[in-house]
């Protein structure tokens, strides 16, 4: 009888793919966790308990067959592994790269439940599907045949690019409509290199176009063609904007030169990255002493991106303690090798600033009563302002949707009192017939693995909305 290839938890620790140095990587944008060798990928694989209820696969918001693939892996079988994983994720690649599996897949693995440490989902995820680029199993979903019925998707981000794919691979004629001037959405502008290496996210988007998807970008719809329009070109619609408004503060100094927002500074980081002029010297980091403000994962890249920019100093507020910082623990101890520093319990009242910023009013926090969701609130320490010196000051205090009915001129289209749209939680249907919506712009900001939940679940509706028969109004 064969060895048994899984339970190894017992016999073998829990690895990750070796860092690069920090000082070494803190001076680049390229990824900072080296490839598994073969041989460890299959090893680490091998420590599954394949236990009769997955709870990584439960936890997963794309339900991935995760024990399956791993099983795959720690016998070698790696093509059947990539089919397995892509079956349920369209972007299993990228997913691993940027998924946090302490919160979701790794965190509910019930070998770290028992003590003996999680498996490594989400590097083996990003070394099955690697190896199936470099091999040549990722193969464009050209459609079988070919039909008539045409969808138009706003937004190629995760949510839209995800629905392209399964719509096309459907037969259906897809266009998609976006912003900027290259597709990926926060995948390509929001997410900084050394997390997401940006050939990972273009290599998809030439794939979607070998197999037929349309991608009008450098449209702002609204601006430069209508939604009615859209509408009108297509047999359904589905939105998949995300939220692009920046949350901001009410403070003395806001909007003083050096005062930014998080989404505009990482924008131009990775602009830089790609080679584009960025003529705003204000939004580099390079010599000056920086603060972010914030606790979430743009905090993260915030501060992680000054490092490499080259600034003096980085400093990052949070008005909670480490326990309840909303981002990425593993992203922090990255940032934390690579320089920055974390000002706990500390928020900001204001800004210095003459012809620019030259410092952040800091006020102290403590934390009290826990809210209706059994979190502690945070409380001003009375008398224990101080102004922190700051050339820099990045606010990353999250994301807003923007108002879509008004500026696309679609008042019929539902929102909620949130400002999201307003969609069916299982078809993604919205107020208006044939138009759909998903990912962050119904959710509010949220993770890229539900976007693509989403873009694959509205895909199947948008199939079974069309294949309806012609509803004759009555007379």
């Amino acid at each position: 009888m064969a060895k048994e290839p899984m339970l190894q938890f017992v016999k073998m620790a829990r690895e990750t793919p070796e860092k690069r140095p920090a000082p070494l990587r803190s001076q680049d944008f390229h990824e900072i966790y080296r490839e598994f060798a073969a041989a460890k990928a299959a090893e680490q694989s091998s420590r599954c308990s394949q236990c009769g209820v997955p709870f990584c696969q439960s936890h997963c918001p794309l339900h991935n067959n995760i024990p399956d693939w791993l099983r795959l892996t720690a016998t070698g079988r790696l093509q059947e592994a990539y089919e397995i994983s892509q079956a349920t994720n369209t972007f299993p690649e990228i997913c691993g790269r940027i998924c946090p599996q302490d919160r979701l897949c790794e965190g509910n693995c019930v070998i770290e439940q028992s003590g003996h440490g999680t498996v490594t989902i989400g590097a083996v995820e990003k070394y099955i599907t690697d190896t199936a680029w470099e091999n040549g199993w990722v193969v464009p979903g050209k459609p079988a045949y070919e039909r008539t019925e045409s969808v138009g998707i706003i937004g190629a981000g995760p949510g839209g690019l995800a629905a392209a794919d399964a719509l096309r691979r459907a037969g259906l004629q897809v266009t998609v409509y976006d912003r900027y001037d290259r597709a990926g959405g926060l995948l390509t502008y929001g997410i900084p290199g050394f997390k997401l290496e940006k050939d990972v996210v273009a290599r998809r988007v030439e794939q979607l176009e070998q197999a037929g998807v349309q991608f009008v970008l450098n449209c702002n719809v609204g601006e430069d063609l209508s939604f009615d329009a859209i509408r009108g070109q297509h047999d359904a619609v589905l939105i998949a904007t995300g939220v692009y408004k920046q949350r901001d503060l009410a403070a003395p100094g806001v909007g003083s030169a050096g005062v930014v927002q998080a989404l505009s500074y990482l924008t131009a980081s990775n602009r830089r990255s790609f080679g584009d002029e960025v003529d705003d010297d204000g939004l580099d980091a390079s010599g000056k002493r920086v603060v972010v403000i914030g606790g979430g994962d743009t905090a993260m890249d915030c501060v992680r991106t000054a490092i490499r920019q080259g600034a003096t100093s980085v400093k990052c507020l949070y008005r909670r303690d480490r326990a309840n910082m909303p981002g990425s623990q593993r992203e922090v101890a990255n940032a934390e090798e690579e320089g920055v520093e974390f000002v706990w319990l500390s928020a900001p009242r204001g800004f210095i600033a003459g012809d620019a910023v030259e410092g952040v009013i800091v006020q102290k926090m403590r934390l009290g009563e826990p809210d209706a969701t059994g979190r502690q609130m945070p409380e001003i320490i009375e008398g224990a302002d101080y102004v922190e010196p700051a050339d820099l000051a990045i606010m990353a205090l999250g994301f807003e949707p923007e108002d879509l009915p008004t500026l696309w001129g679609v008042p019929d289209l539902t929102v909620t009192r949130w400002g999201t749209i307003k969609a069916d939680f299982r078809t993604h249907a919205t107020s208006l017939p044939g138009v759909y919506a998903v990912g962050d712009i119904v959710r509010g900001a949220s993770l890229v693995v539900w976007a693509i939940r989403d873009g694959r679940d509205a895909a199947q509706s948008i199939l079974d909305y069309l294949a309806q028969p012609a509803v004759v109004a009555a007379e």
